[in-house]
């Protein structure tokens, strides 16, 4: 019996780890920031590299040789892509990057920005939220226009504040990345701007689709790892899995819920 259980747990995550797999990685590679910015409009959310413990399907492996690690040999063909586009995608208004997705460096679509964002699109969301004054400060300097991360992080002083804080405005969506700025010297400086200006957002918050559009990418999921990824709380993201069973859209499996349109699992 112990065998046939066994047996059986490994026909269900072949099963899902196919279904994610053909979810996740494109027919065809990548090789223009446009066709990257489609990519992340077909699964609405993606980190920037894989990460161990998330649930998210990533750029890196979109590009990158099959089976092959991240910065295991340091800066490859890759990772120079990927660390490109992570500037570009946004420059260009195809994805929105910051770190989200698990707290980590993730791109949006547009649409699932707009689903995912709270205010009401003012350049001035931050002062209704309860946030760290460093971030409140990076906020108002952005006001008059973008600023590169090096002049924003002098402005604080303290690296680690500023750190702290960077990392609340975009979980709260309310700052991208914006493009690269050259330097006399070193690595090209990233540009901060507000999303607000950047993307149509505000007055489009849609918990329950944002919810459904990661349940699709990730095929199968749990009330805690929909939390996890969208900083909601457990109890918040079961409401919005179980109105989407309610709603036709999901099926519950235990404690996971499945998208409607995936394959369905040996029992």
């Amino acid at each position: 019996m112990a065998v046939t259980l066994r047996r059986m747990a490994d026909d269900q995550e072949l099963v899902l780890a196919r279904a994610r797999g053909d979810r996740w990685l494109p027919e065809t590679r990548p090789q223009t920031v446009e066709e990257a910015g489609r990519f992340v409009d077909d699964v609405g959310c993606a980190l920037l590299f894989p990460a161990a413990n998330t649930l998210a399907p990533s750029l890196y492996e979109t590009v990158a040789e099959e089976d092959a690690v991240a910065w295991a040999d340091g800066m490859g063909e890759a990772e120079s892509t990927v660390w490109t586009w992570k500037d570009a995608l946004p420059e260009a208004g195809l994805a929105w990057y910051g770190r989200f997705l698990f707290r980590r460096a993730s791109l949006l679509s547009p649409d699932l920005l707009r689903a995912l964002y709270t205010g009401p699109g003012d350049p001035d969301d931050h002062e209704d939220l309860d946030l760290p004054r460093e971030a409140h400060e990076i906020a108002r300097a952005l006001l008059t226009g973008p600023l590169t991360s090096r002049a924003l992080r002098e402005l604080i002083g303290d690296r680690a504040a500023y750190e702290r804080a960077m990392t609340e405005l975009q979980r709260r969506l309310l700052v991208t990345s914006a493009g690269v700025r050259e330097q006399r010297a070193g690595w090209p400086a990233s540009i901060v701007d507000l999303t607000c200006r950047r993307f149509d957002v505000g007055g489009g918050h849609d918990a329950p689709a944002a919810a459904r559009r990661y349940l699709e990418t990730a095929v199968e999921a749990s009330p805690g790892q929909l939390a996890r990824a969208y900083g909601w709380t457990a109890a918040v993201a079961r409401s919005h899995l179980d109105a989407l069973v309610a709603a036709g859209q999901a099926r519950r499996q235990a404690n996971s819920y499945r998208s409607q349109g995936a394959p369905d699992v040996p029992q």
